[in-house]
């Protein structure tokens, strides 16, 4: 089981890159995956897609085949996106435009959005709603809503609120274990052949 996380924020400072980096961790001590992987968008890695990726460019092949190798051999994904503005960021949306050759396709994919405040539910219900058609990942229905995120998820205690601590620390962990549950279960859905996308290669 190799499960891999996107932190999909374009700063270098992030709070996302902090959870997705507590994420790690924690699946890392406390679940039984062979392997994990972090990626993250800080200083934004990835150019904006053009149609050099599909007519085979040499530099995008070179910048993408090593990141893509990653993605296939992942069995299911964390999505970590700050809210800006009440959006997903623009780097993280470009990262699902980029992943065409079923990288993601029929993968479970935990949500977990950040904000600095009582915000983070507007990041949810767009990537639900628009990032998953092409590359066909399956985001699951549980999801992560970190709040007022500088207080929480800190290595030094003495940052944290600890009642919101506690209860993030907790629901994360409860929630990363249903993901590993899903990824074993779609394993078998990929296994089976339904899911040849050589006819109908895009959504709908």
């Amino acid at each position: 089981m190799k499960i891999s996380i996107i932190s999909g924020s374009h700063r270098q400072q992030a709070q996302s890159l902090k959870i997705a980096r507590f994420i790690e961790k924690t699946l890392q001590e406390k679940h039984s995956v062979d392997d994990v992987w972090l990626f993250s968008l800080s200083g934004n890695p990835l150019p904006l897609w053009d149609e050099g990726i599909w007519e085979g460019d040499p530099k995008w092949q070179a910048l993408l085949d090593p990141i893509s190798s990653q993605l296939a051999s992942s069995d299911a994904f964390v999505i970590v996106s700050p809210e800006w503005h009440g959006q997903v960021p623009s780097g993280l949306k470009n990262f699902f435009l980029l992943w065409s050759k079923g990288e993601l396709a029929h993968k479970p994919a935990l949500i977990v959005t950040v904000s600095s405040a009582d915000g983070g539910a507007y990041p949810v219900a767009e990537l639900r709603m628009s990032s998953y058609k092409n590359n066909r990942i399956c985001f699951i229905p549980e999801h992560i809503i970190v709040r007022h995120c500088e207080s929480v998820l800190n290595e030094n205690p003495e940052d944290n609120n600890p009642d919101a601590d506690a209860y993030f620390r907790g629901r994360i962990d409860w929630a990363l274990g249903i993901l590993r549950e899903y990824g074993v279960a779609l394993k078998q859905v990929r296994a089976s052949g339904v899911v040849d996308t050589s006819v109908y290669r895009n959504g709908m």
